[in-house]
Formats: C-alpha cells, sequence, structure tokens
C-alpha cells in the first residue's frame, strides 16, 4: 500500500473518531477541512481521563453487568483486578491504561534511590554492600546485596555503638517509596519503645542496595542482642509502599531466614499501620532477649 492510499485510511479512521466524540478536532489546514497534506496525525489531541484516580480505579468496565451494585461492592471489597471488562478478546482502553501506570509505580520504587532528606532527618550515615554495578547489578546478584564491603565494616566499627541491646538498620531493599513512606513514623517509636523498656539502642544507620541476609554481617560486626532491619519489600502492581521489619537475635555468619522473624506488609491504609509495626517490633525484641532466640527456635519456647 502506498503513502497516499495509507493516509487516506487515516484520515477517514480520524474523522469518524471525531464525529464520535473520541477525539478533538485536529487544527484544520485545508479549504476541505482535512488535516495538512502528506500529515493526517498533525494536531490530534487524544484526551483521556486519569486512569489512576480513586473514582476512574474503582469504575466497573463491564458493560451490563448482571448485578452493578454487586459488581461495585465486590471491587470495593479487594485490590485484585476485577470487573476490568474486555474489548472482544483484549482489555479496555482504561484498564489497559491503569496497568501500564501502576507498573510505572513498580519500576519507579525499584529503580529510584532513597531520598537523601529523609536519611539527613534521621542523622542516617550511608554504608554500601557489595554491589558495585548499581540496580542492575543489584537486581541480578542478591548473593552480594547480602554482603558489607570491608570498607563498611570499618565504617561500622568506628562510628557505632557495639554490644548494644537492640541494633535498628535501614536498608532501601526493593522499594525506595517503602521507606520514604513508613521509616519517618516508625523509627521515633522503635526508639523511644526500646528506651522505655530499659534497653540500650545501637547507632542507627542506612545501607545502600541491602538484602536482608546483610543481617549476619551486622551481627559479625557489632555484636547486639537484636538487630532490627527495616527494608522495602518487593513492590507489586500499583503497591509500592510496603515494607517490612527484619529481626534477629546475634546474628551471625551461616545464619538463614529460620533463624529471623518478621513484621511484613507495614504501610498506611490496608497494611500494619507503622505506629503500631514499631510497638510491636519492641515486644518482639523484649521476648527475643527473653528467650535467647529467635526465628523457629524462638516459636518454640513456650
Amino acid at each position: 500500500m502506498d503513502e497516499a492510499k495509507l493516509n487516506a485510511i487515516i484520515e477517514s479512521v480520524l474523522k469518524e473518531l471525531t464525529a464520535a466524540g473520541a477525539i478533538q478536532a485536529p487544527a484544520r489546514g485545508g479549504a476541505d477541512g482535512t488535516a495538512p497534506a502528506g500529515d493526517p496525525w498533525a494536531r490530534v489531541t487524544i484526551d483521556l481521563p486519569d486512569p489512576t484516580t480513586p473514582d476512574m480505579r474503582m469504575r466497573p468496565q463491564v458493560k451490563a453487568p448482571y448485578d452493578a451494585d454487586g459488581l461495585k461492592a465486590l471491587m470495593a471489597a479487594t485490590t485484585a483486578r476485577i470487573g476490568v471488562g474486555r474489548a472482544g478478546p483484549r482489555y479496555t482502553t482504561q484498564s489497559l491504561l491503569l496497568f501500564q501506570a501502576d507498573h510505572a509505580v513498580t519500576q519507579d520504587a525499584l529503580y529510584r534511590n532513597v531520598d537523601q532528606r529523609l536519611l539527613d532527618d534521621l542523622g542516617l550515615f550511608t554504608v554500601q554492600t557489595q554491589i558495585t554495578g548499581g540496580k542492575q547489578e543489584y537486581l541480578l546478584r542478591p548473593d552480594l546485596g547480602r554482603l558489607l564491603t570491608e570498607d563498611a565494616k570499618r565504617t561500622l566499627a568506628e562510628r557505632c555503638v557495639k554490644g548494644a541491646n537492640v541494633q535498628v538498620v535501614i536498608g532501601d531493599g526493593l522499594s525506595a517509596a517503602a521507606v520514604e513512606a513508613n521509616v519517618r513514623q516508625m523509627f521515633p517509636v522503635l526508639k523511644q519503645g526500646v528506651q522505655a523498656a530499659g534497653l540500650t539502642f545501637g547507632t542507627p544507620f542506612f545501607i545502600q542496595y541491602c538484602r536482608v541476609g546483610v543481617l549476619n554481617d551486622i551481627g559479625e560486626v557489632l555484636k547486639p542482642d537484636v538487630v532490627v532491619l527495616l527494608i522495602g519489600e518487593r513492590p507489586g502492581l500499583g503497591r509500592a509502599e510496603s515494607m517490612s521489619a527484619y529481626m534477629a537475635f546475634r546474628p551471625k555468619t551461616g545464619d538463614t531466614d529460620a533463624d529471623r522473624d518478621v513484621v511484613c506488609n507495614i504501610f498506611e491504609n490496608g497494611g500494619t499501620n507503622p505506629l503500631e509495626a514499631g510497638a510491636f517490633v519492641v515486644q518482639i525484641a523484649q521476648k527475643m532477649l527473653k528467650h535467647q532466640a529467635s526465628g523457629v527456635k524462638l516459636k518454640l519456647m513456650k
């Protein structure tokens, strides 16, 4: 098909869309009301509502549902993607755009860094794991994210209190957004709760390119009784603010997830509120100190 025939087809489609109100009429360039010759897409504006607004997100896309009120109630009761509708064998445009927008939220949370202003406000200095190739290597080499560099170990040995009852650490993990959304609220609760319980609070710090297993290196260097690692969870589709608190009693080289406890899904409006999570973590730390154990061993304690 030559270019003239292709442009004629495009021009015809644009006229139909304009007549149906699906797009705004383009600025007219010719006496016959067509777009400029050779450029049928010139100055076409397609204006669709923002699919991420609460109203649009909760609007059913199913045409003529059997029970419209029931469908709305069902959609309000779950975060699952239901009521998305179909256009033939495909998703509707609204559902596809919402999916792409939520996926962009996930990508943003995964690839950007934690805001330095937050770390400064909390008085946290930064050390790094053995990742040297940025986020790409971090995603491909989780083993390196579990190990501190020698420089990081020296920095911790020089700047941190040793042998504290509770050592709190913040790690970026897989979601910078989760750290930013929850740490500012949770951190003061943790600190005040530990001190109110008559326990010593170690020097807090931040770890870049952090994986959960770094707890072992922290335990080897600082020798605290309990380490609490606040870390961003793997983001879901459109859900990037979920954080976890991983905890271990006297972690050391060779420890595994069986030796750890976790408070997960920490976020407001649907998860564990960060203020409540802070108090809960302090209670678990006290239990660890009482029984001198964590993970499976702690659960087996009577």
